[in-house]
């Protein structure tokens, strides 16, 4: 198959390449998603041999948040008081570090507990979250970023607002390095870039997430022990601590 490309609608830098069919859509893949390779090589995802394991292998569950704000807005408070529990936005997550309760947050920080909002919260733990929307303008479509139970304290139960993707454990938190490692892992330009080859807009899914491999649990949760020892965790260092795995 021909798979031509360009950077812009001049067309000035366009490049073609042939590709056997089998690089456009996986034979592997349950729901045949096309494949857009720009280079004649293959992506370092594909080739790794330490990257052959589902989430199901790995005993973990994706799911959107089940938090849909509009439709618990009499639930929501501007900041934490008595009887509310923490609600969790893309907003309130940069890189690694949360920030909650946040200023200026357009919705709130808080959401009450009580029998209409208890069955869409998550006890409080470990997660990593990814945000289902990122702008054309950002170089990244997948950003991960970890959920600490310490960063609330006193709080029983998590609310994920429905713009996050949550990993988590039968709708419980994860292992703490584990929780680490897939937020490494899901951080590294190897799998930002080989997401890209099936996923055309700015949009993350839990389905999409799903559909990737991963490591080994055991792969995920040394690779989370080494980025806790870390004083600093730059695009550099996680690229070059995961080129054995992804390369």
């Amino acid at each position: 198959m021909t798979v031509s490309h360009s950077t812009d609608d001049s067309f000035s830098d366009l490049i073609t390449h042939e590709h056997p069919f089998d690089r456009i859509v996986f034979s592997s893949d349950p729901e045949n998603f096309i494949h857009v390779p720009i280079s004649p090589g293959r992506n370092s995802i594909e080739l790794s041999r330490g990257v052959r394991s589902t989430l199901s292998d790995l005993g973990i569950g994706i799911s959107t948040g089940p938090v849909v704000d509009f439709r618990l807005l009499e639930h929501i408070e501007d900041q934490p008081s008595k009887g509310t529990v923490p609600l969790l936005y893309p907003g309130h997550f940069t890189g690694q570090a949360t920030r909650w309760p946040k200023e200026g947050q357009k919705r709130g920080n808080a959401l009450r507990l009580n029998d209409d909002t208890r069955k869409w919260l998550y006890p409080n733990g470990f997660y990593a979250v990814v945000r289902r929307f990122s702008s054309k303008e950002e170089t990244r479509r997948i950003v991960a970023s970890v959920v600490r139970p310490d960063a609330f304290p006193g709080a029983e139960y998590l609310g994920f607002e429905n713009h996050l993707n949550v990993f988590h454990e039968d709708k419980s938190g994860l292992p703490e390095a584990l929780a680490y490692g897939l937020a490494v892992f899901l951080n590294t330009t190897a799998v930002d870039e080989n997401f890209r080859r099936f996923n055309g807009h700015t949009q993350v899914n839990a389905t999409d997430l799903r559909l990737m491999k991963y490591p080994d649990r055991r792969t995920l949760a040394e690779l989370g022990e080494w980025a806790q020892r870390q004083h600093e965790l730059t695009q550099d260092i996680i690229d070059e601590k995961t080129k054995k795995l992804t390369g």
